[in-house]
């Protein structure tokens, strides 16, 4: 199977170079999207070692958010590619992941398959009931670093990324929207692939310990905006979904009211998100300093 890879990079570091050796060894390309902002006037981000033939760099010094950047990847797509496959410029390849999620589309009716998650760190799975599922099962969303989707089913998902979502969200609204167009989407659980979700902190309470994820306010709006949007979406006919959506922003909230230093600010930040969630606005003062959001349909910019 002819295979592109689609990186996205921002602020890229050395562990970019090793994403794109690792892709190369089983992709035909790779395009890598840099999304790094820069002033008017300003020399290109200077990406590590990238000067292989077959890889081609897009970027014009404009933060489009990960939407965009994927689309901007998507439209560049080689005539001959028959898949694609997305990273992120710090995804750890394994040996094999790249020809095993290949492999698992030679049954034709697979659309978009994807590896099973783990800790980069401690090895474990993200997943809290992983183990009740199948070595290859249907699924409604894979994330997006190592998802790989067959060309066929890009032309089921019109717009490809949803660009008013900005960076979270982003795969899950992409998977939803695929399956209800007839995509099949499955994850391999044999195929693992270690990720990170940034900075971890291990916390007390009620005598247990307590994981939870630190982020900077505009990442816990966009979290909780994203969400409850797509709960309100997509209530009606996938409910199961929306209801365990519905306890992972709940419990979301609640770390950040027992666990965030700056509640302060953290708190506000994610009720702002369950507000315009709810009215689909967006609210400027989370859109990143140097980032450019290109909001459409009925989401509405406002500055409040």
């Amino acid at each position: 199977m002819r295979i592109t890879a689609i990186v996205t990079a921002y602020h890229p570091d050395e562990l970019l170079s090793g994403v794109v050796r690792s892709a190369l060894a089983a992709c035909e390309s790779v395009i890598v999207v840099d999304n790094t902002p820069r002033a008017e006037g300003d020399a290109p981000a200077k990406l590590p070692d990238l000067d292989d033939p077959r890889v081609t760099v897009l970027g014009d010094g404009s933060n489009l958010g990960l939407a965009a950047a994927l689309n901007r990847g998507l439209a560049m797509l080689p005539e001959k590619a028959e898949a694609v496959l997305l990273l992120d410029q710090d995804s750890v390849i394994p040996d094999g992941l790249i020809e095993g999620l290949a492999k698992d589309l030679d049954d034709p009716t697979v659309g978009i398959v994807g590896p099973s998650p783990v800790d980069a760190l401690s090895g474990r799975r993200y997943e809290t009931l992983a183990g009740r599922h199948k070595q290859f099962d249907d699924r409604d969303v894979v994330i997006t670093s190592g998802m790989l989707i067959r060309r066929e089913s890009l032309a089921k998902v019109p717009g490809g990324f949803r660009e008013d979502f900005f960076v979270d969200y982003v795969d899950v609204e992409f998977c939803l929207r695929a399956k209800r167009n007839g995509v099949r989407i499955v994850r391999d659980m044999a195929l693992e692939m270690p990720h990170s979700i940034g900075e971890v902190q291990v916390h007390r309470f009620l005598g247990k310990s307590v994981k939870v994820g630190h982020h900077a306010a505009w990442r816990h709006y966009w979290t909780v905006r994203n969400g409850i949007l797509l709960i309100r979406e997509h209530l009606r006919h996938k409910p199961v979904w929306a209801g365990v959506n519905a306890l992972f922003l709940a419990r979301w909230i609640a770390f950040i009211l027992l666990f965030e230093p700056e509640r302060r600010t953290h708190a506000p930040a994610a009720f702002r998100g369950v507000a315009d969630g709810l009215t689909g606005h967006v609210a400027a003062r989370f859109i990143p300093e140097g980032a450019q959001y290109r909001g459409k349909g009925t989401d509405v910019l406002s500055e409040g």
